[in-house]
């Protein structure tokens, strides 16, 4: 090391660009651990679908933020930035450099800049949303926030109630997109953010999603989500891979179109992912096969 600066390598980038190996390439390459900033990963009961690092993969690097929850508990973006703040604190003790990798960036923003400040939300506004939920399902939310916030609905998982809902509650209570909100200046750190993405052509990372997909069935994704079908409700589950199944199991849609719908929905997801770093001030994109001497520290 040239200086005792502190360096927070974030791999970023949209679902099955191979961000989780080129982490560990870097982990152990700067000899340090990995923070995981998929938010979907943290829930220890969810394996196959939310294509969490092999048991291989982990024994290469000490992950944190991974398995670590039930898909019972209740944790926010704001639990996880505090949460991560701590940890690295302890971990720069010991190194300058720690990676931290996903693709949620929601997350990985909270802990560089901080979390953005949002108005309070009268408590009628979150009844009335919460009631149009129940009732009417994800669809309305979904038609709502892409009239009212066309572009957090263009970057925000859409299959996500929790999120549709938190953004919608800010719209009705200010008249404004929620997106407006997201331009407070950043929060000081003491360590400095390193952006990597990484790239693919959209139709190889197409082909990539779709084969990923092929893989999880094999390894018994169906069978993962029957086991969960009976927690359906819970907010953790309201995401790609498991909502498809689950109106498989209700009768809604048979196999063949549940799987296609996955592809379909993942194929979508990246889409956002790659809205929203595409827009990060500073990010290099690489292809999985790099040069690490790009890091001059």
């Amino acid at each position: 090391m040239k200086n005792n600066k502190k360096y927070l390598i974030v791999i970023g980038g949209p679902t099955a660009s191979g961000k989780t190996s080129l982490g560990i390439r870097l982990a152990r390459h700067f000899n340090t651990e990995i923070l995981s900033a998929d938010s979907r990963q943290f829930y220890r009961e969810m394996n196959i679908g939310t294509a969490k690092p092999t048991p291989e993969e982990l024994a290469q690097a000490r992950h944190h933020f991974i398995g670590n929850l039930s898909v019972h508990d209740a944790y926010s973006v704001g639990d996880y930035e505090r949460e991560a703040l701590i940890l690295l604190e302890k971990l720069y003790q010991k190194n300058n450099v720690v990676v931290m990798v996903g693709g949620s960036g929601f997350f990985i923003r909270a802990v560089c800049e901080g979390l953005d400040d949002f108005p309070d939300v009268p408590a009628h506004i979150r009844e009335e949303l919460s009631q149009l939920f129940e009732n009417e399902g994800i669809i309305p939310l979904q038609n709502e926030l892409k009239k009212l916030d066309p572009e957090y609905y263009a970057q925000v998982d859409t299959q996500n109630p929790k999120r549709l809902l938190r953004a919608l509650e800010v719209c009705r209570a200010t008249g404004q997109p929620f997106s407006n909100f997201h331009n407070k200046e950043k929060t000081p750190r003491p360590f400095v953010p390193i952006y990597i993405g990484v790239d693919w052509k959209r139709e190889t990372l197409y082909e990539r999603i779709n084969k990923r997909v092929d893989l999880m069935l094999e390894a018994g994704l169906e069978q993962e989500a029957r086991d969960l079908y009976p927690l359906r409700h819970l907010t953790s589950l309201q995401t790609v891979g498991y909502q498809e199944w689950f109106d498989f199991f209700e009768g809604k849609i048979d196999r063949a179109e549940a799987i296609r719908l996955i592809k379909r929905n993942s194929r979508r997801y990246a889409k956002r992912q790659m809205t929203w770093f595409r827009k990060v001030e500073g990010m290099k994109w690489v292809d999985e096969i790099f040069d690490f001497g790009i890091f001059d520290f």
